[in-house]
């Protein structure tokens, strides 16, 4: 294959992984609409409708497997598609995560926690998606090392909250029948901030895999 028509290809794998990203990033910031709102119908919708990323995926998923095995890359268009290949692994996580974090919000009975700044954390999360998808783009090594920074904040933020959740547990005295419900709702107020945390930790994960791509350094990856 000439050069050209191969650069064509490795384009037009960003562009649609870049596309993927923007679907992805789409639903998670509905997902924190919702969580802000609680409106259980647009999370009901966002809980149950992942076919599009699924496809999408698994579409991209081939075209990557078909450029290693019949183009075989080398150098730096190799550290590209095997940055891609598992970037697209990580949208289609957080697209989960997004998913987990609408049914949360079809769950909950109550506002056991209204003042937490859920919301900010997540907020947070997708800006860090966000960036990370421009960092692929343009390969931008200095916003990559940004993107790791912000994690260390998040996860410290995420800890603060986890913690004040946990502390209003143990400081308060339910009887008998508030004691069960009290518990689900704890429950899922830390799986949320837990979700929220993992979402950050992906946005790394492409920050890391573009780092690797565009320098060959390996300092993100964990």
């Amino acid at each position: 294959m000439a050069r050209d028509e191969f650069q064509r290809e490795l384009d037009a794998l960003r562009d649609e992984i870049l596309r993927l990203g923007e679907v992805v990033s789409t639903r998670l910031r509905k997902s924190i609409t919702a969580l802000d709102s609680h409106d259980v119908s647009v999370a009901a919708r966002i809980a149950d409708g992942d076919s599009e990323i699924n496809e999408l995926y698994l579409d991209l998923e081939q075209d990557c497997i078909d450029l290693f095995a019949l183009q075989q890359p080398v150098a730096g268009d190799l550290r590209f598609v095997a940055a891609s290949f598992k970037i697209l692994t990580d949208l289609e996580r957080i697209a989960d995560l997004a998913a987990n974090l609408a049914a949360y919000v079809v769950s909950a009975e109550d506002e056991t926690f209204p003042d937490l700044g859920i919301t900010d954390l997540a907020t947070t999360a997708v800006s860090m998606l966000d960036d990370a998808l421009a960092a692929y783009e343009d390969g931008d090594p200095t916003r990559c090392r940004a993107i790791a920074d912000s994690d260390d904040d998040l996860d410290g933020r995420c800890e603060r909250v986890a913690q004040q959740v946990i502390r209003h547990l143990v400081d308060r005295d339910p009887d008998a029948d508030e004691l069960e419900p009290l518990l689900t709702e704890v429950t899922r107020v830390l799986l949320t901030i837990r979700d929220i945390e993992r979402i950050g930790d992906h946005a790394v994960n492409i920050a890391a895999r573009t780092l690797y791509m565009t320098e060959n350094d390996d300092a993100l990856i964990y």
